[in-house]
């Protein structure tokens, strides 16, 4: 498990390099205003990177066909 550093945020502002190292080998970092916790520092989690295309023939060729009127009436367009 981690270890928590709860932090003013006057102290915070001085330390905001330390804190985001500290965040990011995961050390939980806390930050406070006046002994209350408001926010915990964290890394962003990257997410997988997306591939062009990936829903490719998952559509019908339908779907890009302009909608009827009576449909467009239904949505109020």
């Amino acid at each position: 498990m981690s270890a928590t550093t709860a932090i003013n945020i006057q102290e915070a502002k001085t330390s905001l390099s330390r804190l985001i190292n500290a965040a990011l080998q995961g050390e939980e970092v806390v930050i406070a205003n006046r002994g209350i916790p408001v926010v915990r520092l964290e890394p962003v989690r990257q997410s997988g990177k997306r591939q062009l295309g990936f829903i490719k023939g998952t559509l019908p060729e339908s779907f890009f066909e302009p909608l009827s009127d009576e449909e467009l009436q239904s949505w109020a367009l």
